[in-house]
């Protein structure tokens, strides 16, 4: 849900906030705590709380001021608060009743004579110089670890606050144990001319400054909403069935991650009706070993060592082959129960060729027109070679049939790159006759 200041502009951005569209994943509700007392009638007006919870760097840090003004706050607000030896802009995000419950989970109590006040509402300077000073924190993290490096200190700057007036920068930094960081104090405020605070902080709470999106697809809970981080450890994954696997439970942090304790106590609850010595049966076909327990349905699953199937077995009849057991009678099978999913099997569509069928009319309109374009110049090249073969055929067989007219002689065709041979005649076959007959008349 978005703030009432969300309205929508040009090109469907937020115009209030300027989250431009972060609202529902964390970036109006970053470390938000909802006021469910606002709207409770107070009977006297004096006793309302006169506290505020202000919020620093979109939500990573939080403290409570005193309202020693007449003026009343709204969330949202920005305001003007007392600093160290200066002042500092936050963001009003409790006001009411809402505040003194607040206080007492934190261990604050409203008549504290050290609580920090109200100064004003902010003003175009004052946010001015907190925009200034804002943009000094980058480079300050770049430089502030080179400086941790150079003195070779086992820490790592994870973040750099700098207060709204410049005159204090707040340091978070990791570190595996103690560091002696009194020479890194002074090179830090000779090097950015503030007043140093140095705050070690956990993994945890460095993913929750930072931020990211989860294996879940969600942003990180330890920068949304959770506070309070409880120790996990590998036997939450083992009650609830999960494989230990470093990699897949471990979170940004590189710590397992918190979510395993969301649903431990509902696995705790279920896994009462359980019986808890079951872990080995003995049956004839060998001892069958306990591999998972389905608090689903109500199963308990066990593996057999002649093979490598498993069967699941009713909580009754686990329970009755461990009293047969300690009666040293040894039963012949588990006599495992089917399995039979409530899915609905979804049929897979058949394959069908759709070649053919889809038609795109420019395309074929383009190469309908190709077509007959090539078609037209193929006719045009077959005519002029018809109109040029004629009258070159003609001369050709002009000059070949004259000298054959003149000599009597068939037309010869000529080959190139071969001698001329001589016209080959036929035999005269009365040859001996003619000769008989000049003979005769010669005598």
């Amino acid at each position: 849900m978005g703030c009432s200041s969300c309205g929508t502009a040009t090109g469907g951005k937020p115009t209030g906030c300027k989250s431009n569209g972060g609202c529902s994943t964390g970036g109006c509700n970053r470390m938000n705590t909802y006021d469910w007392l606002r709207n409770l009638p107070m009977a006297n007006t004096e006793d309302q709380c006169n506290v505020v919870e202000i919020s620093f760097s979109k939500g990573t840090r939080k403290d409570f001021y005193r309202n020693t003004t007449l003026q009343l706050f709204e969330k949202g607000d920005l305001v003007t608060v007392e600093g160290v030896s200066g002042f500092d802009v936050g963001e009003v995000s409790l006001t009411g009743e809402i505040v003194r419950l607040q206080m007492k989970k934190y261990g604050v109590k409203e008549e504290n004579p050290d609580m920090k006040k109200i100064l004003r509402i902010a003003t175009d300077r004052d946010l001015d110089q907190r925009r200034i000073n804002k943009e000094r924190e980058p480079e300050a993290v770049i430089r502030s670890r080179a400086i941790a490096k150079q003195l070779n200190l086992n820490m790592k700057i994870s973040q750099v606050e700098m207060q709204a007036d410049g005159r204090k920068a707040t340091f978070f930094y990791i570190a595996d144990g103690r560091v002696d960081f009194r020479e890194l104090i002074k090179v830090y405020a000779q090097e950015f001319k503030v007043k140093v605070e140095m705050r070690q902080i956990g993994a945890r709470q460095e993913a929750g400054k930072v931020g990211g999106i989860g294996s879940c697809g969600r942003e990180l809970c330890c920068s949304t909403w959770l506070t309070d981080f409880k120790s996990v450890n590998t036997t939450v994954a083992r009650y609830q069935n999960l494989s230990i696997n470093q990699t897949k439970l471990s979170g940004q942090c590189g710590r397992l991650k918190c979510c395993l304790n969301y649903e431990l106590d509902t696995y705790l609850d279920a896994l009462q009706g359980f019986p808890n010595d079951c872990d080995q049966l003995q049956v004839v076909k060998g001892t069958a070993y306990l591999i998972k327990k389905d608090i689903f349905k109500n199963l308990m699953w066990y593996s057999l060592p002649d093979s490598n199937k498993q069967y699941p077995l009713t909580i009754e009849r686990v329970r009755k082959i461990k009293s047969l057991n300690r009666q040293n009678v040894v039963p012949e099978e588990l006599e495992p129960v089917e399995v039979t999913s409530s899915k609905t099997v979804e049929v897979e569509p058949e394959f069908v060729d759709v070649v053919g069928q889809i038609s795109l009319r420019s395309l074929e309109r383009a190469d309908k027109k190709k077509r007959q374009q090539k078609k037209n110049q193929q006719q045009q090249q077959q005519q002029q070679q018809q109109q040029r073969t004629p009258a070159t055929g003609q001369k050709q067989v002009s000059r070949q049939q004259q000298p054959a007219k003149q000599q009597g002689q068939a037309p010869q065709k000529k080959t190139e790159g071969a001698r001329p041979q001589p016209p080959r005649h036929k035999p005269n076959r009365n040859k001996p006759q003619e000769a008989k007959k000049q003979g005769k008349t010669d005598a």
